[in-house]
């Protein structure tokens, strides 16, 4: 069978773990990619399965929240990790890690939204 050809650009930012819309069982794996993003509680509601773009949106509004986390440790660690009682490598080493883990979230974010415009794009908001 041939599969038609996908309006859909793959952005940069567009998940390896995803097949490329239109592809042969690529919102399953969109499902698959989307479902590690919740907790897994959430991974379980049969209405967050059966409409994959409801499952996006909650797994955006989940990476949202975890930027806000991240930025809110990022911003306060240089006053409340002395009082914790570590060493000044310790701290230096916690605040590159959520530095860190701000970019990474802030891509996965971008991520989740290209998977969502697809599902979109490609009729799974039914």
């Amino acid at each position: 069978m041939i599969m038609p050809l996908t309006s859909t650009r793959i952005s940069p930012d567009w998940p390896c773990q995803v097949k490329t819309p239109g592809s042969f069982d690529w919102e399953r794996s969109a499902v698959r990619w989307l479902r590690e993003l919740v907790p897994a509680r959430y991974g379980g509601y049969p209405a967050l399965l059966r409409h994959p773009v409801l499952l996006a949106r909650h797994a955006q509004i989940q990476v949202e929240q975890e930027i806000r986390v991240a930025r809110t440790a990022l911003r306060t660690a240089r006053a409340d990790l002395p009082r914790l009682g570590l060493h000044e490598s310790v701290i230096e080493h916690t605040i590159k890690l959520y530095a860190a883990e701000v970019l990474q979230l802030q891509h996965i974010a971008r991520s989740v939204r290209a998977v969502t415009q697809a599902l979109t794009e490609h009729g799974s908001a039914r």
